[in-house]
């Protein structure tokens, strides 16, 4: 496997490289995470099952994407493939840091420079992708609200009761979207899918940088909804985010409607409290009515 992915490297680089070192790196629940080197050229390396290739490669396609927006940095993809037991995602390795506030507000203004890029397509994606492990459907869409209400609430919502979730209200909120979502008409944004405090960091330049995507083309409030949902950004991120690209009135009750998807991904990922948490929010944004 190790030659295979070396040669892959070579290949894809144009310069020749084998693994003389390899070691395990910190890089979320789903993949096993490496960093493998020779000499001074090192890459980071992702490892899953043979079946998870697809997932590699709509990652490799949604950096790509941001890469081309020329604003906010994301590693490079490098190659992708399989071998008889390995399904394997190579990137570019990027030294991380600490990031001083003004690090943390160029990052707020790089996110608004790619939320700004035209996106004439509509509401989706080019293709399927993940968010975690769970299959994430992104056909085009002309409508925010039947994107959303069919691809990412309903969907969760049918995993769950899979699952043997109980969401006694799912179907009143499900209705309730056009209420919810009134007089809001959103410009299509290439947004990240997956922006929560793990996802983002600085490099040891200095230079901001997010990662880990689950890509598609969205509401661009998804995005910071999510960075407010498991511990929050600085405050330097959305003071440069804000002064770049503010948000429209409503966006502290939309965000609440955005992170459901995430906290019913969670609960189909993980189960435990996320139904109770999923509950309280769908009684909230019920509320509002």
């Amino acid at each position: 496997m190790w030659t295979a992915i070396a040669q892959h490297i070579s290949a894809q680089t144009g310069q020749p490289f084998s693994i003389q070192e390899r070691s395990v790196v910190a890089g979320g629940s789903i993949n096993q995470t490496l960093q493998i080197r020779e000499g001074d050229r090192c890459f980071f390396l992702k490892l899953n099952q043979p079946t998870r290739l697809a997932m590699f490669a709509a990652e490799a396609a949604a950096l790509a994407e941001m890469l081309a927006t020329a604003t906010v940095r994301v590693p490079r993809p490098i190659c992708w493939g399989h071998t008889d037991t390995w399904a394997y995602l190579v990137l570019e390795w990027l030294d991380l840091g600490y990031g001083s506030r003004q690090s943390w507000r160029q990052m707020g203004e790089q996110l608004a420079a790619m939320h700004r890029v035209s996106q004439p397509q509509g509401f989706g994606w080019h293709q399927s992708n993940t968010i975690g492990s769970t299959a994430q459907p992104n056909p085009w869409t002309p409508s925010w609200l039947e994107f959303y209400r069919e691809h990412r609430l309903r969907h969760q919502f049918r995993l769950a009761g899979r699952r043997g979730g109980h969401f006694p209200r799912q179907e009143q909120l499900l209705a309730a979207l056009p209420e919810l979502l009134a007089d809001h008409r959103p410009l299509p944004a290439l947004v990240h899918g997956d922006l929560w405090s793990g996802n983002a960091a600085i490099t040891q330049a200095g230079e901001p940088v997010i990662f880990d995507p689950a890509a598609y083309v969205a509401d661009r409030e998804v995005d910071l909804a999510m960075t407010e949902l498991f511990g929050g950004f600085p405050a330097a991120f959305y003071e440069g985010y804000q002064a770049a690209y503010a948000v429209e009135p409503g966006y502290d009750k939309r965000k609440i409607l955005y992170n459901l998807y995430h906290v019913l991904n969670h609960f189909n990922l993980f189960g435990g409290s996320y139904q109770a948490q999923a509950n309280h929010m769908i009684e909230e944004l019920l509320g509002w009515l």
